[in-house]
């Protein structure tokens, strides 16, 4: 399980933008997001990095 606090992540249209960009690196992967706290949890195979290289394209900055 990979764990992000998303500070930019503030709205609905966020949610959906980073759910794209998490599914684009693993279709499989399954999201539990906490939008008030900013915070993303991902149950995926796909390596951290991978992840991250994908909510970085999508304009997010993951911690």
């Amino acid at each position: 399980m990979l764990d992000f606090q998303i500070p930019d992540m503030t709205c609905g249209h966020c949610v959906k933008a980073v759910t794209e960009a998490v599914k684009a690196a693993d279709p499989a992967a399954e999201l539990q997001i906490d939008l008030p706290a900013h915070r993303v949890q991902v149950q995926t195979a796909a390596p951290r990095e991978q992840v991250v290289a994908k909510l970085v394209e999508a304009g997010y900055t993951p911690q």
